[in-house]
């Protein structure tokens, strides 16, 4: 149980006064706006990624590093810096999430070279992670159960709003000056975050001192992981068979069957596999990495095919994305709202159903394709969206301990981004063999028009292919939600343990 002090609110108000309702909404206003920070991030870096081929004159595999990088520290230190935050403190770990993500992000818009920009975008990824691993243990801390879908749901707006803001943003960035503002305008929302984590929350968990990081496990999950992201990222450039990915695939086992052994034995392990006993926390979390795994590489592909196949200038490929996050911003706390009502089973199933239908509508575009079915389909991946992702995070959250509070987020978080790095190969692995390497090159950069019409009908046919294995992939995942628990989201579970 949370000590009597965890109620009061932080540095901006006395020791007295209206308690924690005033504060589980100051942590919802910090929490949200770093949400936002990550969201226009993620949005435009990959709108971005054809300019900046062009102007740091790199090639494809560094550009795609440019968002793979970041991706793979994230995932790397997600389970570590979430072990850290139980326990030395979760405030600590997110305000420090600021401060290092900002950097990055103005040391990213000062790269010189593409390597450089790489370099800066994995620093980034280090603070993304300290947000990431604390985000959601934050408001699950902050929310009674009975509320917490609707705060998660609140939280999801955020994120909508930013993939709202970030291509318009993006595109109309990229139509007048130079990607480098792209990275400049996490500034003055970096800062404002860090001061008002800073000023606004404060520790409500007692800090356990007596336990230690298990930086052995911490090490081998960080080898293990390493590996397998090098291995899905290289393998079409270096080839299943090279030596390299042989030599990453038995890294990658080892490292993996180490962390496994010496976990299971540890009595505070960085990653507690107890966690997976409970059935919601488990079939939930898979579903959560398969909706990953099935969605992540479709943003992707559609900026693939409305600047390369399309020919779409940058604030036309926003423009005909946008309806999505729209439609998602509107969705995300409907969802939340009924799982605080009625569990998350049936919100998070809708949910992953519209988006398996989704996927298969965008299969059928063809380089002569109309508007209406693009728009069609990403109207439904928005409203399916929305539906499944407050009551899924909501489900995980609240059937994890208390004091693994931070363990759990950052596993849910690992596990998700793990389903994106595979998606993204995935994605990347079906280009690829639908054209030459140099031939997609010039696809991505929008200039293969001169190419002729069988290259953009060998993408196509490509495109289809992978979005039909993510309609049978996220239709395995409605599944797994529809078999967590029927109200899911509406259980204390175990946190108070």
């Amino acid at each position: 149980m949370a000590p009597k002090a965890s109620w009061s609110k932080g540095r901006l108000a006395g020791a007295e006064g209206r308690g924690r309702i005033d504060y589980k909404w100051m942590v919802l206003s910090v929490t949200t706006l770093g949400a936002l920070l990550a969201a226009i991030d993620s949005s435009i870096v990959i709108l971005a990624l054809p300019s900046i081929m062009v102007d740091l004159r790199t090639n494809l595999v560094t550009a795609i590093w440019v968002l793979i990088g970041y991706i793979l520290m994230n995932t790397v230190f997600l389970i570590t810096f979430g072990r850290l935050a139980d326990l030395f403190g979760r405030v600590r770990m997110y305000n420090l999430g600021f401060l290092v993500f900002t950097g990055g992000s103005v040391l990213c818009a000062f790269a010189r070279t593409g390597p450089e920009l790489v370099a800066f975008r994995l620093l980034q990824g280090v603070g993304g992670a300290m947000l990431m691993a604390n985000g959601m243990a934050l408001i699950t801390e902050a929310f009674p159960f009975q509320e917490r879908g609707r705060a998660m749901g609140i939280n999801a707006i955020t994120w909508a709003l930013g993939n709202i803001v970030g291509p318009v943003l993006g595109g109309l960035i990229l139509s007048v000056t130079s990607w480098r503002y792209i990275f400049l305008i996490n500034l003055p929302v970096g800062l404002a975050g860090t001061l008002w984590g800073y000023l606004a929350l404060h520790e409500m968990e007692k800090q356990r001192l007596k336990e230690k990081l298990d930086v052995p496990g911490a090490v081998l999950f960080s080898l293990a992981i390493t590996a397998l992201l090098l291995v899905l990222t290289q393998s079409i450039g270096w080839g299943w068979l090279s030596p390299a990915i042989l030599g990453l695939l038995a890294l990658f086992l080892a490292a993996g069957a180490a962390f496994w052994f010496w976990e299971k034995g540890n009595a505070q392990p960085v990653l507690d596999l107890k966690l997976f006993q409970s059935r919601v926390f488990s079939l939930s979390t898979f579903a959560a990495v398969l909706q990953s795994l099935a969605m992540f590489s479709v943003l992707f592909l559609m900026v693939f095919y409305l600047q390369g196949v399309k020919g779409e200038s940058p604030i036309r490929a926003a423009l005909a994305i946008l309806p999505m996050p729209v439609v998602q911003s509107v969705m995300g706390p409907l969802g939340g709202y009924i799982s605080d009502l009625r569990g998350a089973r049936w919100p998070a199933t809708a949910g992953l159903v519209l988006q398996g239908l989704a996927t298969f509508v965008l299969s059928q575009l063809a380089p002569r394709s109309g508007y209406d079915l693009f728009l069609t389909g990403i109207i439904l991946m928005g409203l399916g969206g929305g539906l499944f992702w407050s009551p899924n995070t909501s489900a995980v959250m609240g059937s994890a301990p208390r004091l693994r509070l931070g363990v759990a987020s950052a596993t849910l978080a690992t596990l998700r981004q793990c389903g994106m790095v595979v998606s993204f190969a995935l994605a990347l692995a079906v280009a690829a063999a639908s054209m030459p390497f140099a031939v997609m090159a010039r696809v991505f950069l929008g200039t293969a028009g001169s190419l002729g019409g069988s290259v953009m009908a060998a993408f196509a046919q490509g495109m289809d292919q992978a979005l039909r294995v993510s309609t049978v992939i996220v239709f395995v995942a409605a599944l797994f939600t529809w078999q967590a628990n029927d109200r899911a989201g509406n259980r204390p579970g175990r946190e108070d343990t």
